[in-house]
């Protein structure tokens, strides 16, 4: 019956969706406010219906209910309880029902807290976003019906799949969605302004705090990820440039232009309709990813099997909203000029150089993501692109990045003087070579990697210090008075220094692991041990066992240090008998300074056992610097401009576009 509810709740949700779409829509362009203010009670409805139908879809998997067809699918009555939950959304049909949940929720959001909205723009806005519920309402009724039941139950479910089952992965989905959907905030607010015609500060303004929450909450799903592929594949990598990993990466890159092109808009009045093309763009390729995961075009570790016609159904969504987006962006962009200036030497002009250098990298990233299918589409011969090509083409420019955003915060709007801007960055700009040279000297020839790393990540955390200290002008006025400076400081420009700090935090980490990785493999027999520079690993046993829903292979072995013990580590080989597939349980030891990294493979014939031992310099510092950067847009997030809402429009501005209308 619950099951049933569940399905009634999503149509019901996909009605009130269509009534939200039309209803409001209408009343902006008529200026009839009870159709207008419809759009409100309409948006928490359809979301509240959406919560119901994804809460009876996981009671279902917690109860094993195996008259649902996608429980059975999907889980199995011995799994933990954890991960039948997480179960809820580890396949295409719940992890599309979510997706719409965290879109309703975000109509719902603006719906409750966008009081201080224009009516006829909170109208518009919240009925783009009812028009992109109704595409993917329709999709999961007419194409993926989570609620299907079957005439003849199973005993028992076909389990989930064995890499989902790991607390990395119940939590990364939830957060990825966030941040992907909550893009689409920034779209119905860019389709919203083109349909009335104006771009302003205020809306700007409105627009930033949804950007940055999907930003924080992509960077952390990211983060999660890599975190998951890094200790549970048992390869002992964090980035495979994998399709599925690069669609997640296009829509944050894009987002993170976005938030820098709105900062223009909102404090010079310029770049309005590239700003709108980045909110078109960067929920478009959110959309991109959807398809690529869902549409059965790629083969991935991430991506969802599925049949052609969900293919051809995400194929037309995806062609409607960015066909029709940036058609009315053609027809509307001319009407969204300005008459400010700035000189090439100012911040307008330093955003916009950060802007292209994200935008040409997301595409270098779409092109090598995409080249293979075409290939094989045009020239019918396959084709791979692999991290030799994206590190060499992508890498350049993270790194042009990287040495303009000191300079770019310091900058003065308008016009502004270089060697100014660098006087506080002088003594930056020469520790971080010194540092550099210090550890290109001590690592006696090695990769330039390192030494390269080192330097922009110490000009990026010591630079966005600078920055703070030359607004509180440090050694310029007694120190309370800075002191009181600092607590002054709007919490956006904290926000934008502590994310640009974790940017480089990221850097160091990367350009670490990248150049002094060292790895062994061997086969090893019970009681052998084996040095590996400053440590001893000793195999004492391998023992066989059960767990809740596996049987494993567990090593035992001694890792020491200089002849000290440091500890023991278990690593696991898992075979899942549902399922049929074996998983690889690495073992960590992980300090802040390195991580030993060893992963357990299989027996070998003439006896022993094979083992992959890695010694990986900071590798933490990567998913530090992605949750510092996380933590930068949160303090932004929490800015006191944020929290009471833009200010109000003019009523010479509001009286201007009403006459056009």
């Amino acid at each position: 019956m619950i099951v049933e509810l569940g399905h009634f709740a999503l149509i019901l949700a996909f009605v009130v969706a269509l009534v939200q779409m039309t209803v409001p829509m209408i009343g902006a362009r008529m200026g009839w406010s009870d159709w207008m203010r419809l759009a409100v009670p309409a948006a928490g409805l359809q979301f509240a219906l959406t919560l119901a139908a994804f809460l009876a879809l996981m009671y279902a998997f917690t109860v094993s209910d195996f008259s649902v067809r996608l429980v059975v699918l999907n889980s199995h009555s011995a799994k933990p309880m954890l991960y039948k939950v997480s179960g809820t959304w580890g396949n295409h049909e719940g992890s599309m029902l979510l997706w719409i949940l965290i879109l309703t929720l975000f109509g719902a959001m603006v719906a409750w807290r966008g009081g201080n909205l224009p009516p006829a723009l909170r109208a518009r806005v919240l009925s783009v976003q009812a028009a992109i519920a109704v595409a993917f309402f329709a999709f999961i009724l007419l194409t993926s019906n989570p609620f299907t039941r079957l005439a003849v139950p199973p005993l028992n479910g076909g389990d989930l799949n064995p890499l989902l089952q790991d607390p990395g992965l119940a939590f990364h989905p939830p957060f990825l969605y966030v941040g992907y959907v909550g893009l689409s905030m920034a779209f119905s607010f860019a389709i919203a302004a083109l349909i009335e015609g104006r771009v302003d500060a205020a809306w700007a303004r409105w627009v930033r705090p949804w950007t940055l929450l999907a930003w924080v909450f992509l960077t952390i799903g990211i983060a999660l990820g890599s975190f998951w592929a890094y200790y549970e594949l048992g390869w002992g990598g964090w980035w495979f440039w994998d399709p599925v990993e690069n669609v997640a990466f296009m829509p944050w890159l894009l987002a993170a232009a976005l938030l820098h092109s709105a900062i223009v808009v909102e404090k010079r009045d310029t770049l309005k309709s590239w700003t709108i093309l980045l909110a078109i763009l960067a929920f478009s390729f959110s959309l991109i990813g959807a398809f690529i995961v869902r549409s059965g075009i790629i083969t991935s570790v991430h991506a969802f099997a599925s049949d052609p016609k969900r293919g051809v159904f995400l194929l037309l969504i995806l062609g409607g909203v960015i066909g029709g987006s940036l058609t009315l962006f053609a027809w509307r962009a001319p009407t969204l000029r300005s008459n400010s200036v700035f000189s090439v030497v100012s911040r307008e002009s330093a955003l916009l150089t950060n802007n292209v250098l994200l935008v040409v990298a997301t595409l270098v990233v779409f092109f090598g993501t995409m080249w293979p299918l075409g290939a094989e589409l045009l020239f019918g011969r396959k084709v791979s692109v692999g991290a030799p090509f994206f590190n060499l083409a992508f890498t350049p420019f993270m790194v042009a990045i990287a040495v303009i955003l000191p300079p770019l915060a310091i900058l003065p709007w308008k016009r502004g003087r270089l060697n100014r801007a660098m006087q506080p960055l002088w003594g930056v700009l020469a520790l971080s070579v010194a540092l550099g040279a210090l550890v290109w000297a001590v690592q006696t020839g090695g990769s330039m990697i390192g030494p390269i790393g080192i330097t922009l990540a110490c000009w990026l955390v010591l630079g966005a210090a600078a920055d703070l200290a030359s607004r509180a002008r440090l050694g310029a006025v007694p120190l309370p008075e800075t002191l009181r400076r600092l607590g002054n400081l709007p919490r956006a420009d904290w926000g934008k220094a502590i994310a640009h700090a974790g940017f480089g935090v990221t850097v160091f980490g990367i350009a670490s692991i990248t150049a002094w990785q060292t790895e062994d493999i061997r086969v090893v027999r019970e009681g052998e041990q084996f040095r590996m520079g400053a440590y001893t690993v000793t195999l004492n046993r391998v023992e066989r066992g059960d767990g809740p829903n596996y049987t494993f292979d567990r090593a035992s072995l001694t890792l020491q240090e200089h002849g000290r013990l440091i500890g023991t580590l278990e690593p696991e080989k898992r075979i899942y008998p549902v399922q049929r597939m074996p998983t690889t349980e690495a073992a960590i030891d992980r300090r802040l300074s390195r991580d030993v990294y060893i992963a357990l493979g299989d027996p070998q014939a003439g006896g022993g056992w094979a083992l992959r031992t890695y010694v990986k310099p900071f590798a933490n510092w990567i998913w530090l610097g992605a949750l510092v950067m996380a933590f930068g847009g949160a303090v932004s997030l929490s800015d006191r401009r944020y929290r009471i809402g833009a200010p109000k429009r003019s009523a010479r501005s509001t009286g201007t576009a009403v006459a056009a209308e």
